[in-house]
């Protein structure tokens, strides 16, 4: 397949049936990651690998080896162009609603389409009491983000970030949130889904010995921060100029910064 209008989908290798896609029109126990192709390497390849193992245990019991990985990843790059969105979700034969069994291996299904990039901003994000199940999971099946999210844009908002139940900001429906201070990037402490974006821009950072802190954000704290975005597999950083009725500076050093140190971490080829 060469159109990067059409999908591809694989299933553990290979090309997906129909008989494959079927019993996944209804499912909702799996986990997935999803990234960028340029090329037909991954920015941060190894952050990936790593999500889909540790998901597999928590989630099966048991995980597919990198390896393994890495070749279905590979047959499912070869059948499209060089630049795709990719998608890499695991679930278990076995279906839904059945207890584990350590006999049946995860089956990787792995899916293709056009590149993206991701909104310009800047974005107006409403506030929303919610918190994730198994936050540290990328998990399928949460209808409650793209609820949230038509909620958010039906009160004129572009999208919605979560509260938790002690108030502070944690994470938005798909994506990680950074603040900016004037000197530091400032990463919400609350549970959240550790993207593999925030990871490669964590390190990207350190090795710029750009300073980073941790420290829980509320929206009474809003006001004293200099600038705030959102990523996700699509773009290491979107601006945000309001978080609910409180304003925020575009910063666009701080835009330009994250970009930056995310373009200088390498891509790998699977």
């Amino acid at each position: 397949m060469t159109s990067t209008t059409a999908f591809a989908v694989h299933r553990d290798g290979r090309a997906a049936t129909a008989g494959d896609l079927a019993p996944l029109a209804f499912a909702g126990y799996a986990h997935f990651t999803a990234a960028q192709v340029r090329g037909g390497r991954i920015r941060g390849l190894d952050l990936h690998l790593e999500r889909l193992r540790s998901a597999s245990l928590e989630l099966f019991g048991r995980a597919l080896p990198d390896a393994t990985v890495r070749s279905h990843l590979r047959a499912a790059l070869d059948a499209g162009p060089a630049d795709v969105s990719l998608t890499a979700t695991v679930y278990s034969p076995a279906g839904e609603f059945t207890a584990a069994d350590p006999d049946v291996a995860p089956a990787l299904l792995v899916r293709t389409g056009p590149p993206a990039h991701g909104p310009a901003g800047p974005l107006a994000l409403d506030t929303v009491v919610h918190e994730r199940f198994q936050p540290g999971i990328k998990h399928v099946g949460e209808p409650a983000k793209t609820s949230l999210l038509r909620r958010a844009v039906a009160r004129g908002f572009d999208d919605a970030v979560f509260l938790d139940r002690r108030g502070r900001i944690s994470e938005a429906t798909i994506w990680n949130l950074a603040f900016w201070d004037g000197t530091s990037v400032v990463w919400p402490a609350a549970d959240v889904l550790h993207g593999t974006t925030m990871g490669v821009l964590r390190r990207a950072l350190d090795r710029l010995g750009v300073p980073q802190r941790r420290r829980e954000v509320t929206p009474a704290d809003l006001p004293e921060l200099a600038g705030a975005v959102v990523m996700n597999s699509w773009t290491p950083g979107v601006p945000v100029h309001r978080i609910g009725t409180t304003e925020l500076p575009e910063a666009p050093s701080f835009v330009a910064l994250l970009h930056r140190a995310y373009a200088s971490e390498p891509l790998t080829a699977p």
